[in-house]
């Protein structure tokens, strides 16, 4: 029986027979792809200044607006300009001239940086100061640095800063605090008593990193990715590969070596990254989390609004040849040039490669250039490095590559409609699949629980056949919440909604999908069970009608889409028996599972449960735990049993099954 609604709407369809789920522990399809799930990761919604990379100071390097000093204030009467005549090196092209002429002991006079809408400040905790300073005669300052309150009203910590001479000098001290609150609303100070003139840059305020790097990563995000237990890092990921433009195309080159030589470049989404977090760095952040790099190389092309293109042949060869020195920055020993440069830069041994995407989104590229784009490309890595797994980010047919990058940003309901597409896939593919952006694009600036319900859905699929999907990575993976009240505004923290993890200044949190994906990433085995369904739940959906060149289509035809889903593994080390199961639905649903081909199966069990009263529940940086897995001991299991999921959940099962002795 299918009661009727409102065009647009859900349709229920009601269903009195209790789903079954059989499960044949001894009969596999595949295995489970050991780097099924890693993480995808660009400069948008300031994942990287402002998010993940430690340093605290905007525009360091004042070269994000070279007409004014943005981001940067003053205080006792002193005044500030971007200088272009004095600058630091080729690389950092300006510098801030700060004039204090009124300048005494009782009036100091100098500069304020407010960070990414806030400093932090922790209690008993030692941050990390650099600059750059020149004076305009020998005996200047000196300068103190501080963290102060943005109110003026307390000092946290301050140091002084001598030696001022009229060449360019770099200093570095410490700041540390007491055992004060935290707080984010807080500013970082340079001063003098003295009138003069003075120059700065790189102006640098680190807290302490994740495992204690130089110039590393802040500490609470990389412990949330930490805990999800990735296997792989595609970098530099997305649009940032490619630029608006290709001068502003991600050069690893210009992202290597000693800061003050980075010239950093704009990101596609508004604002100036230092590279500060380069090359070298995204490297190291793979191996802190003993993930491994996927490199995407730039492939020729970028993205609007400019669209800029370099057609295959002679024109590419530079781009092919910059590609290959990546690769060896990557791979290369002492004995090239590349490897070389590396262990300069503080790396001796090699960092492992498996996978080379060429590009990123190149279905863009309307005049079908890509596939001779990509033969070029392929036809070089594979003759150097044989080895290595080529990704294409566009249906090509010059050449095959080894995997095919597909793109997926849906809705829920999408997302439940297309969960068994993998399913439908030939198995003998030579080209597997990477989803190397997906997304259920649900609740903002972080998903609610009906992204992470569809994300949950769309992962059972992919689980289900890793045999096919041996990669997949959610994206974006980092949105700055600090100012979002204009979605894709410039002078906004966030440019794209519906983002993992989301944080301020001070805190981070996960979000519900940030948990569905810990679950699925954390609690799975390495072989994939045959499994069959029977009297799955459905509901009928309305399919929203889309606009082509700007003029309304007609609606497709409602279908039926499941409110349940399921995949199975197995450990084959443990015996251990991963079922997992997605409610979709409002009502709680009870499911009968069958399991044959297995010894007895334990009667206690564990159950991992993520769950909400309703779909649009959510975590905020107020509320960072409203939504996350429990963990409850299971009673009553066997080779048959049944149990009911609650509604709006994502479950997982462990089962434990007596391997057999040999």
């Amino acid at each position: 029986m299918v009661s009727v609604a409102c065009p647009g709407s859900l349709w229920a369809q009601t269903n009195s027979l209790v789903p079954v789920l059989h499960i044949e522990a001894d009969q596999s399809t595949g295995k489970v792809s050991p780097i099924l799930y890693g993480l995808m990761t660009e400069e948008i919604n300031y994942s990287y200044e402002g998010g993940l990379y430690g340093e605290l100071i905007r525009n360091r390097s004042f070269k994000a607006n070279t007409n004014e000093p943005t981001f940067w204030n003053t205080i006792g009467g002193a005044t500030i300009s971007v200088d272009t005549n004095t600058p630091l090196n080729e690389a950092l092209k300006v510098s801030l001239k700060m004039e204090t002429g009124g300048a005494s002991k009782a009036a100091p006079a100098g500069i304020i940086n407010g960070g990414y809408w806030g400093i932090p400040v922790q209690p008993k905790t030692t941050y990390q100061v650099s600059l750059y300073a020149k004076a305009a005669k020998e005996g200047a300052g000196p300068l103190t640095v501080s963290l102060e309150s943005a109110d003026g009203q307390t000092k946290f910590a301050s140091a002084k800063i001598n030696g001022l001479t009229t060449e360019w000098k770099k200093f570095s001290t410490t700041l540390k605090t007491k055992g004060v609150k935290p707080s984010a609303t807080n500013v970082f100070k340079i001063t003098t008593t003295a009138p003069g003139t003075v120059w700065f840059q790189q102006v640098s305020l680190f807290a302490p990193t994740y495992k204690a790097r130089v110039n590393g990563n802040r500490r609470d995000i990389m412990e949330l990715l930490a805990q999800m237990n990735p296997k792989f890092l595609r970098l530099p990921g997305g649009n940032y590969l490619e630029g608006n433009s290709i001068a502003e195309r991600f050069e690893w080159k210009d992202t290597v070596g000693p800061l003050e030589n980075r010239p950093g470049h704009k990101s596609p989404w508004g604002y100036w990254s230092t590279d500060g977090l380069g090359l070298m760095e995204y490297l190291e952040w793979c191996e802190d989390l003993n993930m491994q790099p996927v490199l995407a190389v730039y492939a020729g092309f970028s993205l609007p609004p400019k669209r800029e293109l370099v057609q295959p042949g002679a024109d590419l060869a530079p781009y092919v040849q910059d590609a290959l020195d990546e690769i060896e920055y990557v791979t290369g020993d002492a004995s090239t040039h590349w490897g070389a440069q590396r262990i300069k830069d503080g790396h001796p041994a090699p960092f492992p490669l498996t996978y080379i995407e060429v590009g990123n989104e190149d279905e863009f590229d309307r005049t079908g250039s890509y596939d001779g784009r990509f033969a070029q490309f392929y036809d070089a890595i594979k003759a150097k490095y044989p080895q290595l797994q080529i990704i294409a980010t566009a249906k090509v047919k010059g050449r095959t590559p080894d995997l095919l990058d597909e793109h997926y940003y849906r809705s829920e309901e999408e997302m439940q409609a297309h969960a068994l597409d993998y399913d439908k896939y030939p198995r003998d593919t030579k080209t597997k699949i990477f989803c190397g952006e997906w997304a259920t694009r649900v609740g903002s600036p972080t998903p609610n629980m009906a992204g992470a319900l569809g994300d949950g859905a769309w992962m059972t699929g992919m689980e289900r056949n890793s045999d096919i999907v041996l990669i997949s990575s959610y994206a974006p993976l980092f949105v700055n919440v600090s100012d979002t009240s204009i979605p894709g505004n410039k002078g906004g923290s966030m440019q794209w909604r519906t983002d993992l993890i989301g944080y301020d200044a001070l805190n981070s949190y996960g979000s519900p999908s940030y948990y569905a994906q810990k679950m699925f990433s954390t609690l799975h085995g390495d072989t994939i069970l045959v499994t069959r369904t029977e009297n799955v739940p459905a509901q009928m959906w309305q399919p929203p009608a889309r606009r082509r060149n700007g003029v309304a289509q007609p609606a497709p035809p409602p279908q039926l889409i499941n409110n349940l889903f399921f995949d199975a593994t197995r450990d084959s080390e443990s015996g251990k028996i991963y079922v997992k199961v997605v409610n979709t639905a409002g009502t709680p649903q009870p499911v009968q599972i069958e399991i044959g081909g297995a010894a007895k199966v334990k009667a206690k069990g564990e159950a991992a449960v993520l769950k909400a009263d309703s779909p649009t529940d959510t975590n905020s940086l107020q509320q960072p735990e409203k939504i996350i897995p429990a963990t409850e001991t299971v009673n009553d299991l066997g080779n048959e049993f049944t149990r009911t999921f609650p509604p709006y959940s994502i479950t997982v099962l462990e089962l434990s099954v007596p391997i057999a002795k040999k």
